[in-house]
């Protein structure tokens, strides 16, 4: 069977078929050096490898699973997920136009409102549950250079068509770079919906261990204008992850399919106990068949929707509290995607003008036996009920 033709889970599985014929080794090596050395002609040895801040033999095996996992034609790591958000506004040149989502993760919508502002970079918002919300804050605008998606958002979980933002990319010829971070590619490939540039942070369900900070971008072109701008980004700040984090997160990588499935089932199944609970006022999960982004994440998720939700209690902030701090298996912590599940209180790291509501929970679910983590919710929210 040619490799070509397996599927994902084993092409994650297997390390991309790794195999090394020196050794015989089934595991990628780590190779800790950060330069590499030159013949007598002072011609490297090996070209491909000069000094860790352009590349580094350890990151090829994850970069090569991430840009197939995608369906890109190419993937370059850094160091973290931010790091990755940066390096694409980073090729914007001052007097560009962007469109970015008004609801989506905090730290991203905080850093680029403040960097475009800075650099002189016009900045307009959307809801990104609206394609014709999106063409609006295009109107006005002779020519915009990126439109930035995250689908499913976090945490209101808002759900953006890719196929009819993508149209409205090539109809404006701007680039459309998707995070993809909780859709993940298991359930959602956005290059085959028209993106351009994939973004991860692999810190999240790519690594899946919280153990890593990392972050990807996965080219659906290796020769477009903007990636080759953002490769040189990389290699000119050097914002690039050690080789033991490239290490670990492709050993990550070999499980995502199964803790990736079971999460997100078991989300599922989460999701609709907590939308029967009486203590609970809205569910925000696209996997709902009464969630309003229900239909077009149907459409582009395959398999599943995510391992996160957010969830309303009766009551406010006090109310939403109370349940996160009566909880005795689920951890309060930020982040998503890894094997253990975190609850999050929102509006408390988050500023006033996100519109956070107070009362809500942002559950990012593990692969702990799903019972048991009914269970602990259930008790925590009877406190309240």
């Amino acid at each position: 069977m040619s490799i070509h033709n397996i599927h994902p889970s084993t092409l994650v599985a297997k390390a991309d078929d790794f195999l090394d014929t020196t050794t015989g080794a089934i595991v990628p090596a780590i190779h800790p050096s950060t330069t590499f050395a030159r013949n007598d002609q002072y011609e490297p040895i090996n070209p491909a490898n000069v000094y860790t801040r352009d590349c580094n033999p350890t990151f090829i095996p994850a970069e090569n699973v991430i840009a197939k996992l995608e369906g890109g034609e190419g993937c370059a790591l850094f160091s973290s997920g931010m790091a990755a958000v940066a390096a694409v506004f980073y090729t914007l040149p001052t007097g560009s136009h962007a469109a970015i989502p008004e609801s989506m993760y905090w730290g991203v919508l905080y850093w680029v409102r403040a960097f475009c502002d800075r650099v002189g970079i016009q900045l307009s918002e959307y809801d990104p549950s609206s394609v014709a919300s999106l063409e609006a804050a295009l109107e006005g605008h002779a020519k915009t250079d990126l439109i930035w998606v995250e689908t499913p958002s976090n945490p209101l979980m808002g759900v953006t068509d890719l196929t009819a933002a993508a149209a409205v990319a090539i109809r404006v010829g701007a680039v459309m770079v998707v995070d993809n971070t909780a859709a993940t590619p298991v359930f959602t490939k956005p290059i085959e919906h028209g993106a351009h540039i994939v973004m991860h942070s692999a810190t999240k369900s790519l690594n899946g261990h919280s153990d890593v900070l990392a972050g990807a971008l996965v080219t659906a072109d290796l020769n477009s204008a903007t990636w080759k701008a953002i490769l040189q980004e990389r290699h000119g700040a050097g914002a690039l992850p050690g080789s033991f984090e490239a290490w670990l997160l492709q050993r990550g990588l070999r499980t995502l399919y199964l803790r990736v499935e079971r999460a997100a089932s078991t989300a599922q199944q989460l999701a609709e106990q907590l939308h029967q609970h009486s203590a609970v006022s809205l569910v925000r999960y696209p996997g709902l068949v009464s969630d309003p982004g229900h239909l077009t994440a149907k459409k582009q998720m395959h398999g599943g929707f995510g391992s996160l939700l957010s969830f309303e209690v009766n009551g406010g902030r006090r109310e939403a509290l109370a349940v996160a701090g009566a909880l005795q298996l689920i951890v309060s912590g930020t982040s998503l995607g890894g094997v253990e599940t975190l609850i999050e209180h929102r509006y408390t790291v988050e500023p006033p003008e996100t519109e956070i509501p107070e009362n809500l929970l942002r559950l990012a679910v593990g692969i702990e036996d799903p019972d048991d983590l009914w269970h602990d919710l259930k008790q925590a929210l009877n406190k309240i009920a």
